[in-house]
């Protein structure tokens, strides 16, 4: 199996890490090594079903970036490191580097970055506006406003809707949160729609007991409810692109809103 590791609609380069922003650069290296450690690991027979899901995956979704297909390679490796569970104890390729960290002597800061990756997750957020040369972003249907870097350079304005995933700063000195993947931005819709999707979704996890989590939310935004909820989603409603976002329309659980529904 190789797996295209990337950043920002871009993969990243060993030898120009030195010309990245600090703080973005632990993180694609961090990412980088996880890759090359998937690709090792996924000889073992007790990944065989990561390894089929992901190929799967790829055979669907032809992950490469617009126009080919809207999934891009860094939310893509972001998807399949970090979100795709498997094995009777529904590890991920990301807990399981975690798991034997210890064996290999991996350094403390790739640690912390591969844990952190492991955390995060998807998210519906609301533009609020630019502070230097960072985004001000809001999770629907939230208070808190983190400020952002976005290396691929997309600023957009106030009030649109991204679906992106964020990573927490990097290290103690750093207050910049990062924006991993090319921005999605959702047109034509204000948060109160997501607000009352997330609220629908939540009642339906409730109902069917879709998550033993009291952060059901959380859950929902990282695994989806069912494998390729987030894919299908990006699938169904990608309306165009320009070199730093991509463009969709509607609600997930909406079809006749998704164009490609």
């Amino acid at each position: 199996m190789a797996l295209e590791a990337g950043f920002g609609g871009e993969d990243p380069v060993p030898g120009k890490f030195a010309d990245l922003d600090p703080d973005l650069a632990i993180y694609a290296l961090a990412q980088n090594i996880t890759s090359l450690m998937a690709e090792s690991i996924s000889g073992m027979r007790e990944v065989k079903g990561f390894v089929r899901t992901v190929g799967n995956a790829e055979d669907e979704y032809l992950p490469s970036g617009p126009p080919m297909s809207p999934l891009t390679r860094s939310y893509f490796a972001m998807w399949a490191f970090f979100d795709v569970r498997f094995g009777s104890s529904r590890e991920t390729m990301g807990s399981c580097i975690l798991r034997i960290a210890a064996e290999f002597d991996l350094p403390s800061w790739l640690i912390d970055s591969i844990e952190r990756m492991q955390q995060s997750r998807m998210g519906f957020y609301v533009h609020c506006g630019s502070q230097d040369t960072e985004v001000l972003l809001r999770e629907v249907g939230t208070r808190e406003i983190i400020s952002c870097m976005v290396p691929v350079g997309y600023t957009g304005r106030e009030g649109e809707i991204w679906f992106v995933r964020v990573l927490p700063p990097p290290h103690p000195l750093s207050r910049r949160h990062i924006v991993f993947i090319t921005p999605y931005v959702i047109e034509d819709y204000p948060e109160r729609a997501f607000i009352d999707y997330m609220e629908r979704e939540l009642a339906r996890m409730k109902a069917n007991r879709l998550s033993r989590t009291d952060n059901a939310r959380g859950h929902l935004m990282k695994y989806g409810l069912s494998l390729n909820h987030w894919n299908e989603y990006i699938f169904s409603a990608y309306t165009g692109h320009q070199h730093e976002a991509i463009f969709l329309t509607g609600i997930p659980d909406i079809r006749e809103s998704l164009p490609h529904g």
